[in-house]
């Protein structure tokens, strides 16, 4: 019995019906984490002021609040805060392999990571931030690119850009941690969204390990498990391709059956290799929601450590 893993998708990844919901879901939930009593989201030396607090270590003498500081006796000193106007940078680095077209019941992979990538993006949006996209293959090597800009739609257009199977141009032959050096100027976000089904996973980690030494990088795992749950067979063998490399290999009923759980530990692995590389992870599925909440969270937070 021949057997392919494949997904038909002629319609869109992510439709414009789908990035709406998704950015009222994500303004709702970055509202929920900036506005009230949670932290303001730019701090620093910026012109409206935002409270008083005590003096910590490198604070400038410029911000000390003189007059509030003698009611203290200056034990301690009282430091103005105010926001700051800033935007920070993020590129997102997706996986548009063939490996994650595939799937079943009509839903990809990509689907994952096309709305993960609509997320950041949006995400990007409420914090006035600049954010770009970078596609690449099996071989980790860029198959598109946006450069960072401003606004909704060019996260549309990022998203889009991800659901094309080939570029438009000729790409580069060079892997994406120079690819991305190419773009960024300065200190980013960069989020890798991906599988990470490829079988030199372990040196990619290494890899943006030592990117991560300039910019913010962290990982967005999606979880693959889903798209090897298959439904049971008669046939005794099943032969099947790989869609990148177009080898062929041959199955047993029994290794069939087992597939997900090794996808499932391969991805634990991933995680147990991330970690160990000072990299932060998380692992997203299809539920739309929980995924979308998750990656806000997230985004806030590594925003908020980056000011």
């Amino acid at each position: 019995m021949n057997f392919e893993l494949t997904a038909t998708v002629s319609d869109p990844l992510v439709n414009l019906r789908e990035i709406a919901e998704i950015e009222l879901f994500i303004l709702r939930r970055m509202k929920e984490l900036t506005v009230g009593d949670h932290a303001s989201v730019y701090k620093g030396s910026g012109f409206n002021f935002e409270g008083l607090r005590d003096w910590q270590p490198g604070d400038r003498l410029s911000s000390v609040d003189w007059a509030q500081s003698s009611l203290t006796n200056f034990s301690p000193m009282i430091m103005r805060e105010f926001d700051q106007d800033s935007n920070a940078t993020v590129m997102a680095v997706a996986d548009a392999s063939m490996s994650t077209r595939c799937g079943i019941g009509g839903v990809p992979i990509a689907a994952a990571i096309a709305r993960s990538v609509a997320a950041v993006g949006l995400s990007a949006v409420f914090f006035q931030d600049m954010f770009g996209l970078i596609t690449f293959d099996d071989q980790f090597r860029q198959i598109a690119a946006a450069r960072p800009r401003i606004g909704r739609s060019h996260v549309i257009y990022c998203v889009d850009l991800y659901q094309r199977e080939q570029s438009d141009e000729m790409p580069p032959d060079r892997e994406i941690t120079e690819t991305i050096a190419s773009h960024l100027r300065k200190t980013s976000l960069v989020p890798v969204i991906s599988d990470f089904l490829f079988a030199d996973a372990p040196r990619v980690i290494k890899e943006l390990s030592r990117l991560n030494a300039v910019h913010d990088v962290f990982l967005v795992m999606a979880d693959a498990r889903f798209a090897y749950e298959l439904p049971h067979i008669s046939a005794g063998w099943v032969e099947a391709m790989d869609l990148e490399t177009g080898r062929t290999r041959v199955f047993s009923r029994r290794e069939l059956k087992r597939l997900a759980d090794r996808v499932d530990g391969w991805q634990q692995e991933v995680v147990r290799l991330a970690r160990d590389a000072d990299l932060d992870i998380v692992r997203v599925g299809l539920d739309r929601w929980e995924m979308e909440s998750v990656l806000a969270k997230f985004a806030a937070e590594r925003r908020l450590r980056k000011m």
